[in-house]
């Protein structure tokens, strides 16, 4: 009898995830979330505008603590985690891509995609320049690489956001609405380059989206209604 290969231990897994706010009047945003994120995967989280998908973000980016439920990230569970240590995991494993690109308007390009290993390190070296040089030719703004963010274009503010974000090597990275202030086609060159990363490096993302055109790009689409994962979806 032929051997199953083993299954990969998950990158990330939820269990029974609540999160409230609020004491005298509390507001339930998640309720019982179960999931499961395994390496190299690309999954789309959908669901309309309050279903829970920003705060489910920002639990799984370790920005914030569940109410109740199990978060293990990289097979550390992160409620036994103190500050510090959430802090320095988050930095060195999870890249972010945000709708907003965040870059600091008076640093190049270049500056701006080191300053994760910046923070990292606390000084700047050849390695890191070396790095971030290479990240700039990936995403094809090699030429751009001493322009200050304020001279670029918004999609290639968002192209060297998304250098930034893997400037770390991080095993997640999680894009938030990564394309919903570009046009179409910046928004495809952005979207191709995130599926570009995930199939060189096997990077695993989570990509918030309200357009289903590139959720159905995605290898698992995971559609939240009102806090509760109402449905996933498996793409061929």
């Amino acid at each position: 009898m032929a051997m199953l290969a083993p299954t990969p231990d998950p990158l990330l897994r939820l269990e029974g995830v609540t999160k409230d706010y609020g004491t005298r009047v509390v507001t339930h945003v998640l309720r019982g979330i179960d999931l499961v994120v395994a390496p190299g995967e690309f999954l789309a989280l959908t669901g309309a505008s309050g279903s829970g998908k920003s705060t489910l973000l920002n639990l799984i980016g370790l920005l914030d603590r569940p109410t109740a439920g199990l978060i293990v990230f990289g097979g550390a569970d992160v409620s036994r985690l103190d500050e510090a240590e959430t802090t320095a995991l988050r930095g060195r494993a999870i890249g972010f891509v945000f709708q907003f690109h965040y870059l600091l308007p008076a640093f190049t390009a270049a500056e701006n995609v080191m300053l994760p290993l910046l923070a990292d390190r606390g000084r700047r070296d050849g390695e890191m320049a070396r790095r971030a040089a290479a990240l700039l030719v990936d995403v094809g703004l090699a030429e751009r690489a001493s322009f200050r963010a304020t001279d670029l274009s918004g999609g290639e503010q968002q192209r060297v956001a998304l250098a930034r974000a893997l400037m770390m090597r991080p095993s997640l990275v999680l894009a938030d609405e990564p394309t919903g202030n570009l046009d179409s086609e910046s928004g495809a060159q952005v979207f191709r380059l995130l599926r570009e990363f995930n199939a060189r490096y096997g990077t695993a993302f989570v990509v918030v989206t309200h357009d289903d055109r590139l959720a159905e790009q995605c290898d698992r689409i995971v559609h939240l209604v009102d806090g509760r994962v109402d449905r996933t979806v498996r793409r061929p």
